[in-house]
């Protein structure tokens, strides 16, 4: 029998949301420093025409309302003369249902909240989200159907969040990261489905793969190594079989998905780079040939940095993590970073990613100090977070950049970020799909 929502809820929910953006809403923006195709020169006093929730124009000068439509033709001015607009920001590796705890109440959640309570935590992890500038997630992993069921109630704009590209739950091996039955007795264990449960063999992966896909998701992700945060002492070294691995390719493919693959040994992220994925997240041990074979293969490497500092930063104080946890998260977390400084000089391609929900949900723009610490410039920094995670998507039509044809989703800054990072994390405007959501 279905849940009727609480009308109070609905209530709050709307009165959360903008107006949103009509096919007949007539937009005018006018920009002081305009980044709209990251990588190249700005455009210094510009003016964005948005007619509903996609850009019609991209012009020099602020251009009036009489010069643009006929007479009595009404729209809307939004004068960010003062401001620095990059296109919506991209995060290619969240989990907004989500969030790390010491273990004691993560035990307490496990023992006695059901995922009605991740939903909750994620429609306000969405919002914080949304307001750093992040207009699209990639959200690889969550349990059951809470991130499905966020990505679609954000785009059926019941709540404002992140337009939202979703796993579902990690295909794992079983007992291997991801397996959320890890440390649980027997007697807690919950009966599990193919949708959700850990999956042996190339039979069962394949079978993990398609009931993925029938549960609606965009994207496929796998733990293709063990990882820090598993209460086992299973090191970070690959975990599936190299078959498996190509069975999940394969049978991705075959349902048009791609494959994100959670990696941080040096044997794993091989071992998937040959298999086929999309892309590495974390990719901490790469070594030589891991470089040669993401370059020659194509892949992205996702790095998420940010996780790799709160790990770190963690493994310090005592009662945080248990030992099995502790040890990996200090050898971990202080290589992430390097390991992106080298893969970056080599040549392999950066999609922007940060693994919050390990760190704090809203510092996604943290990842571009990081970078930049690292080596990374500016110009490239931006791309990471643009045109590059929309390759990796596969929403290059429709995203990442400022132009006639595409989604209107700006973010404002209060200075050059091309000039200092961190202006990212001021962000003083955002518009998705043509509707501001702070300014």
């Amino acid at each position: 029998m279905p849940t009727r929502r609480p009308f109070y809820l609905l209530a709050v929910a709307s009165l959360a949301m903008p107006a949103m953006a009509g096919e007949d809403t007539r937009t005018i923006v006018h920009i002081g420093t305009l980044y709209a195709v990251p990588g190249e020169p700005p455009i210094r006093e510009a003016t964005v025409v948005i007619l509903g929730d996609t850009i019609d124009r991209v012009m020099e000068g602020y251009r009036d309302t009489d010069d643009l439509f006929d007479p009595g033709v009404e729209s809307r001015v939004i004068d960010l003369k003062d401001r620095f607009v990059v296109p919506g920001l991209m995060d290619c590796h969240t989990h907004l249902t989500g969030q790390s705890l010491p273990p004691l109440e993560r035990m307490r959640r496990t023992m006695q909240e059901t995922e009605a309570y991740a939903v909750i935590d994620g429609v306000v992890n969405a919002e914080k989200t949304l307001m750093a500038g992040f207009t699209t997630v990639r959200n690889v992993g969550s349990g059951g159907q809470t991130g499905l069921a966020l990505r679609d109630r954000i785009n059926q704009g019941v709540i404002p969040g992140p337009r939202m590209f979703v796993s579902g739950p990690s295909v794992t091996v079983t007992g291997g990261h991801g397996d959320g039955t890890n440390a649980l007795s027997p007697v807690l264990r919950p009966e599990q489905g193919p949708e959700t449960a850990p999956a042996d063999g190339p039979s069962e992966v394949r079978k993990a793969v398609r009931a993925r896909v029938r549960e609606g998701v965009d994207l496929i992700k796998i733990t293709a190594t063990g990882g820090v945060l598993s209460p086992t002492a299973a090191g970070v070294d690959q975990q599936f079989f190299d078959d498996e691995l190509e069975s999940i390719v394969e049978a991705a493919r075959m349902m048009g998905r791609k494959v994100a693959a959670h990696a941080h040994g040096a044997d794993g992220i091989k071992a998937a780079l040959r298999a086929g994925v999309a892309s590495i997240e974390h990719g901490t041990y790469l070594d030589d040939e891991a470089i040669a074979l993401f370059i020659e293969k194509g892949a992205y490497l996702v790095p998420t940095i940010h996780a790799g500092k709160f790990v770190e930063e963690k493994a310090k104080e005592d009662g945080y993590f248990p030992m099995a946890v502790r040890s990996k998260a200090a050898a971990v977390g202080p290589v992430i970073q390097g390991a992106f400084g080298r893969a970056h000089k080599a040549g392999v391609k950066v999609a922007f990613g940060t693994d919050v929900g390990v760190g704090a949900h809203g510092t996604n723009a943290l990842e571009f100090v990081y970078m930049h610490e690292a080596g990374m410039s500016p110009q490239d920094c931006l791309k990471t977070a643009t045109i590059n995670a929309a390759d990796l998507i596969g929403v290059s039509d429709k995203l990442g950049t400022i132009e006639p044809g595409k989604l209107a989703d700006l973010v404002g800054l209060d200075s050059d970020p091309m000039e200092d990072v961190t202006a990212y994390q001021r962000v003083e405007f955002v518009m998705k799909d043509g509707a501001v959501y702070r300014e």
